[in-house]
């Protein structure tokens, strides 16, 4: 019954959402271009792998791509290594989204997180159909043109504590491929063998990231901290063509950005996230690039449900964004809308999907619980001055986490008491 109440009420939500979003979101896109014309980036497509640019889909782009600072979902991939270490849960997951000109990209990712150290591997494949016609319109050649990127992640959360967050740093090193179909010989029409392959490429790549979380005007009480600060670098690395070919080796930039991103959290139903993306040309550092901007915000309205919506901009084109987010029986599915103005100048109605299967946080939850109740537990025996035992069961809290800072505080209080009431002891002696 409760599944079928869930499922009723996303169905009521998603078709008032669409309604509302239908609302000549067109004209709205237009107006904000016209606004951000004085923002045209002149050098806009000089690197290849422009695949890399390409969210998963889902959640993130319901945000406006706005997730170097939030990184709270296995999304993070694809905008800050740091974020496995501060992941709540173990994840797989499947993404979808459906592109431009038939174009898509599948993604395949999985995350864990073991105390404070994050391990992750993706793999994600961008593809559209190639079809060669010869002069009399005959189909000569069909396949697809692709680019596949898989990565391996690797982060860990530093000093990460009850009080003090910590800070997480990670690293995702990534490899991407090329491949571009055989085409037909102009003169005879036949397929060219291998001829496709000599024009493919291979991309070494490197991000790096930070991310700091703290408690800042949090009106609200919660363990999570509020705020949360991402710093990355994506896509640190080189493109090769021609390695198969006789023309040589050439050496590619890909689309390599510096970001920063936060994301604070109203009050507890409401996050914020903004982005700020500054792409460099390593090979070309003379040309000049407009950053990308994103904004985006999450409501939820119960634990299974959130609303989230997003506004990007990359050169003068605006992406206007809206998506769900359900949850139930361990499975979270993220539904996205996009009225897209950044790869057309006519209005593009995109959808990216994506599921996840949450498969549960290895104990972390138990743990914390079994420590909270040992704490209760040491609180009484200081409230009945029996100090002693209270040290002893706070040192046993410690043994279970390190970093559980009221125990440690606790334990310096009652020794304090302890030694307090020897001082007196003695005093009275001498008199």
């Amino acid at each position: 019954m409760k599944k079928l109440i869930k499922t009723l009420t996303l169905l009521a939500v998603l078709s008032f959402s669409g309604n509302l979003f239908a609302l000549s979101y067109t004209d709205v896109a237009s107006t904000l271009a016209d606004i951000f014309q004085w923002s045209v980036d002149s050098n806009e497509g000089d690197t290849t792998f422009r695949s890399l640019l390409i969210p998963f889909g889902g959640r993130t782009e319901s945000l406006g791509n706005a997730f170097t600072g939030l990184c709270d979902d296995i999304s993070f991939l694809r905008y800050n290594p740091a974020g496995s270490c501060i992941q709540t849960n173990t994840q797989f997951a499947l993404f979808h989204n459906s592109w431009i000109a038939d174009s898509n990209m599948e993604t395949l990712a999985y995350t864990i997180r073991i105390n404070h150290l994050g391990l992750s591997a993706f793999a994600s494949t961008f593809y559209v159909p190639f079809t060669e016609y010869n002069y009399f319109g005959e189909r000569v050649a069909g396949n697809y043109y692709s680019e596949t990127v898989g990565g391996l992640n690797i982060s860990y959360n530093f000093l990460a504590g009850y009080t003090f967050k910590g800070f997480a740093l990670g690293t995702t090193a990534k490899v991407g491929w090329r491949s571009v179909p055989d085409y037909a010989d102009d003169d005879t029409g036949s397929i060219i063998s291998w001829s496709g392959f000599k024009q493919s490429s291979m991309a070494i790549m490197v991000d790096a990231g930070l991310m700091l979380q703290f408690n800042l005007f949090k009106f609200y009480a919660s363990r999570e901290p509020n705020l949360k600060i991402g710093i990355a670098a994506q896509n640190l690395g080189v493109g090769i063509t021609g390695a198969f070919s006789n023309s040589g080796l050439s050496i590619e930039a890909v689309p390599t950005y510096f970001a920063i991103g936060l994301s604070y959290k109203v009050i507890k139903p409401i996050t914020i996230t903004a982005d700020y993306k500054q792409p460099v040309n390593f090979i070309n550092p003379d040309g000049f690039h407009w950053p990308y901007l994103g904004a985006g915000v999450n409501i939820q309205f119960a634990h299974f449900l959130s609303f989230l919506a997003g506004l990007e901009l990359k050169g003068a084109n605006p992406k206007i964004s809206a998506g769900m987010e359900f949850e139930i029986a361990k499975v979270r599915l993220n539904m996205c809308y996009s009225l897209d103005l950044t790869s057309s100048l006519n209005p593009l109605n995109k959808f990216s999907l994506s599921m996840k299967l949450v498969l549960g946080d290895l104990g972390r939850a138990e743990k914390s619980a079994e420590v909270d109740r040992l704490y209760s537990l040491g609180l009484q025996a200081y409230t009945e001055q029996n100090w002693e035992k209270a040290i002893e069961i706070w040192e046993e809290c410690l043994k279970i986490d390190k970093r559980f800072d009221p125990a440690t505080t606790g334990i310096v209080s009652a020794q304090y008491q302890i030694d307090m009431f020897r001082k007196i002891q003695e005093s009275l002696q001498l008199d």
